[in-house]
């Protein structure tokens, strides 16, 4: 991936670094960027301010409809992956014994799940179908739903890799986990001192879905090696999101937003509260923060 260069260092002293959540935030539950969002986004770095994709999305899931509205950087996999001007400061990865852990585990509790790496993302058995009803609706009995399946299928579901023999991976970034039976304390405590147990990123996978992520990987401490490497202070961010792996990176930021339908204990450390995604909340805020102008 290449990214836009362009001759902004030299104003860097009024430019801020904004650091965007891709899925609630910038990208709706079906894959759609909002005009308003493109437009901002766009008109933001023409005004000189850098803007970094802040995302639990690993890069395999960065699609090139996301790429394409321009933005400096990744911050990948909540915090383990990290690409800034087109140099890969750091990747963290879980230890393969680790990685065996978890697909047991799952698999033992019949819970979907698929594990992340930068070559891929690697789905369990009989997600691909789950995803569908879940994304799309029932596309064998309704009509309307298989018609939208069939016309535009979700980008995620093609980026996905299925039927996978052997997921005992060396290469996984974090695993990602559908709502299931089982409890969402159960698989914490289950993990409790191994891994970062978030719940429900995703907000469509429901509430106690959730994602594993190496131990001491947050957007924020990804969102600190970028300004040591860039040299620059932590009163130039802003960071915009709507999940609980937005939390540390709004407390972190000078300036925190949340997304309208972001959950309370987001909104509650959060700056400020912008509108939903329909509502172009990503807009409005640049808006007002001054990124941009009508």
């Amino acid at each position: 991936m290449t990214y836009s260069t362009d001759p902004r260092d030299t104003a860097e002293a009024s430019s801020k670094l904004v650091f965007i959540d891709i899925d609630g935030t910038l990208v709706d539950d079906y894959g759609t960027v909002p005009p308003s969002a493109i437009a901002a986004c766009r008109q933001a770095r023409a005004n000189g301010h850098r803007l970094y994709l802040c995302t639990g999305r690993s890069k395999p899931e960065i699609y090139d409809v996301i790429w394409e509205i321009g933005f400096d950087g990744l911050i990948g996999a909540g915090g383990g992956y990290v690409e800034c001007g087109g140099e890969t400061l750091y990747h963290k990865q879980v230890s393969e014994a680790d990685v065996r852990h978890m697909v047991d585990f799952f698999e033992r509790h019949g819970i979907h799940f698929y594990l992340e790496s930068n070559a891929g993302l690697y789905a369990s058995r009989n997600l691909q179908d789950r995803l569908i009803a879940l994304i799309h609706g029932d596309v064998a009995n309704d009509p309307g739903a298989r018609e939208q399946f069939e016309r535009a299928p979700h980008p995620f579901l093609g980026a996905l890799t299925y039927g996978e023999t052997d997921l005992y991976k060396s290469d996984v970034n974090k695993v990602c986990f559908l709502e299931s039976d089982l409890p969402f304390d159960l698989i914490k405590a289950e993990f409790e001192g191994k891994f970062e147990v978030l719940q429900c990123t995703v907000p469509i996978f429901g509430k106690d879905s959730g994602e594993l992520a190496v131990p001491g990987v947050h957007k924020a401490v990804a969102i600190a090696d970028v300004l040591v490497h860039l040299n620059r202070s932590v009163a130039d961010t802003i960071a915009i999101g709507d999940g609980l792996n937005d939390m540390e990176m709004l407390q972190y930021c000078a300036v925190g937003i949340a997304m309208g339908d972001a959950r309370d204990e987001l909104k509650a450390v959060a700056d400020h509260v912008t509108g939903t995604i329909q509502e172009d909340g990503l807009y409005r805020s640049f808006l007002k923060y001054g990124l941009i102008a009508e």
